[in-house]
């Protein structure tokens, strides 16, 4: 199951971008969005999160 972003808790840090080893996050209106096709599974953006935003 891929990653899944709470947009409410997320604070556009990128640092999940820069860590996703599949480039499968990108930015829009300045919240992580994380592509479900590119996404590996690896929990490297759930480790990165500062806030935890993230959950898979």
């Amino acid at each position: 199951m891929p990653a899944e972003v709470d947009k409410a808790k997320c604070t556009g840090c990128e640092s999940c971008v820069e860590e996703c080893p599949s480039n499968a996050i990108s930015m829009a209106d300045g919240k992580a969005v994380v592509d479900a096709d590119s996404c590996i599974d690896c929990g490297a953006c759930i480790d990165a999160c500062p806030v935890e935003a993230i959950s898979m």
